[in-house]
């Protein structure tokens, strides 16, 4: 089982979920407020829910510290569910999201897939070079010209799936099984936020992208 954290400020909701997380075999750590949560960091999560609407430090700078700590996955816990919310807490950097109240029964199938995701991959291939950008399977690691690029799992899969097959064009619900396991009626402003995300990283000119590229009405495609 996992090591989560929890982030959340309502005491019968962070209670609710450690007693269900336990059950279910995880080992849970659980914070009041950002702050807190940031200082048991130190403790190796392997996942983080987060609540966005925190006193103090809100959860999108929670998740934006959180992800520039390093490729730890964030599920993010929203009251409504609206596009200010889910979009902003992506654009953070959350790999997930669910909607307040949340049953144990979703919570605890959205941290399997989303550590499934975290899981080593296995395509075809050891080593891509794309010109200025080299992906190397074997080793999971990606550079540019040179530098290692930090990958959270969630765009690390996207990009392997995306660049396993340069030229074909991947519809955003393809993505969404491919790298999210969805099989339920998904959220493709997931699969944009997270490509968002990739392109800040991996473009040189994020606006003007050499590598991935948008199919007006389809989604997306890598190109050489």
């Amino acid at each position: 089982m996992a090591h989560v954290l929890i982030i959340e400020d309502d005491p019968s909701v962070r209670d609710s979920m450690e007693l269900v997380l336990r059950r279910h075999g995880h080992d849970v750590l659980a914070a009041a407020t950002g702050e807190a949560g940031l200082g048991l960091l130190k403790d190796k999560p392997d996942l983080v829910v987060l609540d966005l609407m925190l006193p103090g430090l809100d959860g999108f700078e929670v998740c934006r510290r959180i992800r520039a700590a390093g490729p730890i996955p964030v599920i993010m816990l929203t009251a409504r569910g609206d596009d200010f919310d889910v979009v902003g807490g992506l654009e953070a950097g959350a790999d997930d999201y669910v909607v307040k109240p949340v049953t144990g029964r979703v919570l605890e199938a959205r941290i399997r897939a989303v550590l499934r995701r975290a899981e080593p991959v296995t395509i075809p291939a050891d080593q891509d070079d794309f010109g200025d950008l080299v992906i190397d399977r074997a080793a999971l690691t990606v550079t540019r010209k040179g530098t290692r690029i930090a990958l959270p799992p969630t765009e690390l899969r996207l990009l392997l799936e995306l660049s396993a097959a340069p030229g074909r064009v991947f519809s955003r619900e393809l993505l969404l099984k491919l790298v999210w396991d969805h099989d339920y009626l998904g959220d493709s402003r997931l699969v944009d936020a997270a490509v968002g995300r990739l392109r800040a990283k991996i473009e040189e000119t994020p606006g003007s992208p050499r590598h991935i590229q948008t199919v007006r009405g389809f989604g997306y495609r890598f190109d050489r």
